[in-house]
């Protein structure tokens, strides 16, 4: 069984990286150049690349509670992986519905639609990494469309709010987009603990 650590963020954010490669090895998955680091409790990620803190981004996770299940509206937590790109080259603010551009950045949508949650600028969407945790029947991230993505909603980033992705700001979310290739792994944490192999 796995051993349980529990630390405090400023521990782990010291020793991310080599907690990261242990709990990558320990469930055999390949850790990335590029790593993103989701904490759930501080509403940040990180943005690491062989074992540097780059950048910290401001974010906003789900309203409910954090859930692998499907049709919970939670953020799934574990190991996840950028699968797919899309928006590159669209203006700041584009809307998407269905991972298409609608034509239009937000603040021309109709007014109508701007009270709305709206996905914009870029979408960097995830698939789970563990089966039987946030991949496979019931509990498939690719299947529940979960993405990192743009917001119309910059004055509550910060603060869980999101049906479930992740969610930044217009400009920090391109800046990403632009910075990470498909392929990169994604380490959504809900409470700072770490399991080892014993």
């Amino acid at each position: 069984m796995p051993i349980l650590y529990f630390l405090d963020m400023n521990n782990l954010r010291e020793k991310l990286w080599e907690y990261a490669t242990q709990s990558a090895h320990s469930r055999k998955i390949k850790l990335t150049n590029d790593l993103l680091w989701v904490s759930i409790p501080e509403q940040t990620l990180e943005h690491w690349r062989n074992g540097q803190h780059l950048r910290t981004y401001d974010i906003s996770t789900s309203e409910r509670p954090p859930s692998v299940l499907q049709d919970s509206l939670g953020t799934p937590t574990g190991w996840l992986r950028i699968t797919e790109k899309i928006g590159d080259g669209q203006p700041t603010g584009m809307v998407f519905k269905g991972r298409v551009p609608r034509g239009y950045s937000w603040p021309d949508a109709p007014p109508a639609d701007q009270e709305k949650a709206l996905i914009t600028s870029r979408i960097l969407r995830l698939t789970g990494c563990e089966t039987g945790w946030n991949a496979g029947p019931g509990r498939d991230t690719w299947e529940r469309y979960i993405y990192l993505h743009g917001t119309n909603r910059h004055h509550r980033i910060g603060e869980p709010q999101s049906a479930g992705c992740v969610l930044l700001r217009d400009e920090e979310m391109i800046a990403l987009f632009d910075e990470v290739p498909e392929g990169t792994l994604v380490w959504i944490l809900d409470k700072p603990t770490i399991e080892q192999p014993s």
